[in-house]
């Protein structure tokens, strides 16, 4: 059985924690610390999970918001259905369903 992994992004509930409820309050704060990231990255940084995040940017949050990494990030499974079969292979696609169109006579 394949886990299929998520992650529960929990920047904003921990800038609320600290009174930090505008998402430009973090823009100053994270240049002090050298990472320089326009109005609209560091809105889409607090607002849906990263997909991708430097470790610069990820050390200048926990020293901001005085957390762990671990604090941030939760890692949870999404979908445990997910099957291989014995041999390693995935399972057969579902049966596709086939038509038959047909012309009107005359044409």
């Amino acid at each position: 059985m394949i886990k299929k992994m998520g992650i529960r992004w929990n920047l904003r509930k921990l800038m609320a924690d600290r009174e930090l409820f505008q998402t430009t309050d973090l823009v100053p704060l994270l240049a002090e610390r050298g990472v320089h990231l326009s109005r609209e990255q560091v809105f889409r940084l607090v607002t849906q999970p990263p997909q991708r995040l430097s470790m610069d940017t990820l050390a200048a949050l926990c020293d901001i918001l005085g957390c762990t990494p671990n604090d941030l990030i939760d890692v949870e499974v999404v979908n445990e259905q997910v099957r291989k079969t014995a041999g390693g292979e995935k399972p057969p696609p579902p049966a596709v369903r086939r038509s038959t169109i047909r012309r009107p006579e005359g044409l």
